[in-house]
């Protein structure tokens, strides 16, 4: 049965414009956000490095900052560390933090160091996930200022604090806060965490935060704050639970403990537009991710993209894209904002890539969808105690991607014995598509919590009006057990062991999360048919897909040539140039890339020492282009760890 909401905007005529204005002659050349610019396009104007002579790129410099040494004897960060950060560059000189949130400044042409920060993070202490993507700075370039007096820069660290520093010599601001940083735990707990850089917009800093997932309840909530970047004073705060009765919202949010849960929180990066005085919230899913027993209904404005009054922290309008999330299915990309024509007129777009492999492209001022979407109805929960929403938006164009649907045709395996491992693994679990709750025999939720498109999200083609993102398609096997049954499952059911648990105190279950993988001598593999993850562009003026390609190798390409048709899993997202060219690298082979925009062609891939689970950037500095990756590697990822700052240039 299909319940049709449609929202009945025309499709003619669709076309996409040029990139969003950027405002100074610095930010063409360079890379003032974590994004390139605010809005997170990812797309740059240069193209000095483009396809035809990107075969000759190799390495202009490399510099590495030591942080191994920091985990020596702590099992923990080596296991939890990822160094995912994308520089910014501001003048010539590049800011970056590592996973351990320590600061560099360094020299753009030539990788020499100018300075570094240590926040000095406890690093025994337990941190989820040990990571920095990147920091911001203030003034925005956008803004009038003179030369760099006065600039600083902002950080949010994993330990819960916002520190501005210095551009200039590093030192924290000691007029901003307190003696330079603040305490975001002060007010919501110890749970508090920040992993994405800050937004910028006039005087204010504006910043989310990261929670644990599954352990809990009653983690904090997800409130996202807006500081004075001069003084640290706090201006706003905007909770995306419901706080007042009169709201909305509040009615979404059923049963005795569901307003004193947690979660919903920003942990992604927010996207500024200035010139309408608005920040765009990315949310997730309420706590705890895959029990909602205790917060039964659509659970607004979790799993929404929010759009606030910048000046003031008021809602806008809103837009929620998942209804009562019970698979972790966040916002997990920063929203990209570009412009879009239609019957000749100018519209201006969020394009917000999600964990599900579905992309919304809405209407910036209201949040209308330009494609018209569809609330579909879904499985039902079979969970005594749960009551999942009974329907879920999908827009019609573009189409979902990655892995939507396993069944045990969709079995895979190296040799005959392991197909038939992976169609008797397959064939235990439910999986009715998309959206199939949680259970208690096991459900294989598809995609998996790690996309469909994850953190690494989207960039934009100026030269072809397409969004381009690399994806994973990889189910997650997720069980509910009754909590007093916990202890003798373990002892009847030995693949158990293997998975991750989640508490989920405050309710009447605990979560196991495993994955449709296998690791043997030949290495690790999935056990569902490649590939297992692509990069592909879809033209924002139709909604179609232009194309796609297996993105990196899993397996040896040596001993099986046929890996490199696979595709691996990955993490790290792309961008794209106006030379025709879109750089990743992600992948768990440890290669960057460079691929042609307009056809997905595979041009040039470099081996790096360490992972390259980051996202590049790329500059100009002296007449000559830079692409610089991050190769540090990420443990729970499994790839090689190291230190890397690695830029590239032609001779």
């Amino acid at each position: 049965m299909r319940l049709y909401f449609v929202l009945l905007l025309s499709l003619a005529s669709i076309s996409v414009s040029a990139q969003p204005k950027h405002n100074v002659t610095d930010a063409a050349k360079g890379w003032s956000c974590y994004g390139h610019d605010a809005g997170g396009t990812r797309y740059s104007s240069l193209k000095r490095i483009n396809t035809n002579n990107v075969k000759a790129l190799k390495p202009a410099w490399t510099f590495q900052t030591g942080e191994l040494k920091f985990y020596e004897g702590i099992s923990s960060a080596l296991s939890r560390a990822a160094f995912e950060a994308t520089p910014i560059i501001i003048g010539n000189t590049l800011y970056f933090p590592t996973p351990s949130c320590r600061v560099y400044a360094i020299d753009a042409a030539s990788g020499n160091e100018k300075w570094v920060y240590d926040p000095k993070v406890n690093l025994r202490n337990y941190h989820g996930e040990l990571t920095s993507r990147g920091v911001s700075t203030w003034p925005a370039l956008d803004d009038k200022e003179n030369g760099t007096a006065g600039r600083r820069i902002f950080i949010g660290t994993i330990d819960g604090r916002l520190i501005g520093l210095d551009a200039e010599n590093g030192q924290p601001i000691s007029s901003f806060g307190n003696n330079g940083q603040i305490d975001l735990k002060e007010g919501l707990g110890a749970d508090v965490s920040v992993m994405s850089p800050p937004a910028i917009i006039g005087n204010l800093v504006i910043i989310g935060s990261s929670l644990g997932d599954n352990q809990k309840l009653n983690y904090p909530p997800g409130v996202v704050r807006a500081f004075n970047a001069i003084t640290g004073k706090l201006v706003w705060k905007w909770n995306p639970i419901p706080e007042d009765p009169s709201d909305p919202g509040w009615s979404t949010w059923k049963g005795e403990k569901a307003h004193q849960g947690g979660g919903s929180n920003a942990w992604s990066v927010i996207s500024v537009d200035k010139s309408r005085d608005m920040v765009f919230i990315p949310t997730t899913c309420p706590s705890p991710d895959y029990y909602g027993g205790e917060r039964k209904g659509k659970n607004l404005y979790g799993n929404s993209i929010v759009a606030l009054k910048a000046s003031t922290g008021k809602m806008v309008w809103y837009y929620q894209v998942v209804h009562h999330d019970l698979w972790d299915y966040d916002i997990p990309a920063q929203p990209m904002l570009v412009d879009v024509k239609q019957k000749g007129k100018s519209i201006p777009v969020v394009v917000v890539g999600t964990k599900m492999g579905i992309v919304f492209i809405l209407n910036r001022e209201n949040g209308k969808p330009l494609f018209p979407v569809v609330e579909e109805a879904v499985p039902a929960s079979t969970v005594e105690g749960e009551e999942s929403f009974p329907t879920q938006p999908f827009p019609t164009l573009p189409k979902p991607l990655g892995l939507q649907k396993v069944s045990v045709s969709d079995a895979w395996g190296m040799t005959p014995a392991e197909k038939d491992e992976a169609e008797k693994r397959i064939s235990k679990f439910v999986n009715q598509g998309i959206y199939t709750p949680p259970s208690f025999e096991g459900t294989l939720v598809t995609p998996g919590n790690v996309g469909g498109i994850n953190w690494g999200g989207m960039c934009y083609d100026g030269l072809t009006g397409s969004m381009i993102t690399n994806i994973n398609l990889l189910a997650a096997i997720i069980r509910m057990i009754p909590r007093e049954k916990v202890e003798q499952i373990k002892k009847d059911d030995k693949e158990i062991l293997r998975a991750e648990i989640g508490r989920q105190e405050g309710t009447p279950y605990v979560m196991t999360r495993d994955y449709l993988f296998k690791i043997s001598s030949e290495g690790f593999t999935m056990q569902t048919k490649p590939p297992w993850g692509t990069l592909l562009s879809i033209n924002l003026s139709d909604g179609q897909k232009k194309w796609e390609v297996p993105l990196g190798f899993m397996l040896d390409p040596v001993k099986h040539p046929e890996a490199r048709s696979w595709g691996s899993l990955n993490l790290g997202g792309a961008i794209a140039t106006s030379g025709g060219l879109v750089f990743v690298a992600g992948s768990r082979d440890n290669y960057f890339r460079a691929f042609n925009s307009r056809t997905g062609e595979l041009l040039w891939e470099y081996l790096l020492p360490a992972g390259g689970q980051a996202t590049p950037m790329t500059y100009e500095v002296n007449g000559k282009q830079y692409v610089l990756i991050c190769a540090g590697g990420h443990g729970k990822f499994f790839t090689k760890l190291g230190d890397y700052v690695i830029a590239f240039a032609l001779d």
